[in-house]
C-alpha cells in the first residue's frame, strides 16, 4: 500500500509498505515516527492525489529512497519497501530531466508499479548505423571496438 505524507501543494512523500489494504493501516506510533522523519510532514488521508507532480521514474529506486528506508529500519519501523519524494508542479511544467524523473498526472496506489514487457532481443548487424539511428553518441573508436568484439565473439560461437 502507498501512504502519502507532506503537503499536497508542495512536497509529498510516498511511502510504500508491504501491507495491501486500508484494513492494515499504519500504527499511530509508526505515523508519529514518519511525521518526525519528514520534518513534521503529516499523513495525508487520501489514497489518490489528483494533481501534477515530478518525482523519480517508477522503475528507478533512488539512492535517497534506499537511505530513507534504512533509516526507518533503524527507527524500528517495519514493513517499508520504498519512500520517494515528489514535488507539486503546474500542468505545463517541463523543466526536469526525463532520464531521472517523470511527470505524474496523479499519485495513486500504482505509482511504483511497472507494467513493461521486455522487448525481444534485437540483433545489430551494423553498430555504426545503429549508433546514429538511436543517438547513442558512441565515438568512432568505441564503434570500432564493438565491431571487432562482435567479430571475435562470432568466431568463438561458430568455432571458426
Amino acid at each position: 500500500m502507498i501512504h502519502f505524507f507532506g503537503n499536497e501543494s508542495t512536497t509529498v512523500f510516498a511511502v510504500q509498505t508491504k501491507k495491501k489494504s486500508n484494513a492494515d493501516e499504519m500504527s499511530a506510533e509508526t505515523i508519529s515516527k514518519l511525521n518526525w522523519l519528514f520534518a513534521n510532514a503529516h499523513k495525508i488521508e487520501k489514497s489518490v492525489l489528483t494533481d501534477f507532480f515530478i518525482g523519480p521514474r517508477a522503475a528507478m529506486i533512488t539512492p535517497w529512497s534506499t537511505n530513507a528506508v534504512e533509516i526507518t529500519q533503524n527507527m524500528g519501523i517495519e514493513g517499508i519497501i520504498r519512500i520517494e519524494e515528489f514535488q507539486k508542479v503546474a500542468a505545463d511544467f517541463k523543466d526536469f530531466d526525463p532520464m531521472l524523473s517523470q511527470k505524474y498526472s496523479e499519485l495513486n496506489q500504482d505509482v511504483f508499479t511497472i507494467n513493461i514487457n521486455p522487448e525481444p532481443i534485437l540483433y545489430i548487424d551494423n553498430i555504426g548505423e545503429y549508433n546514429k539511428q538511436e543517438g547513442l553518441a558512441l565515438n568512432d573508436e568505441e564503434v570500432g571496438y564493438l565491431d571487432n568484439l562482435s567479430k571475435k565473439l562470432g568466431r568463438k560461437l561458430t568455432g571458426t
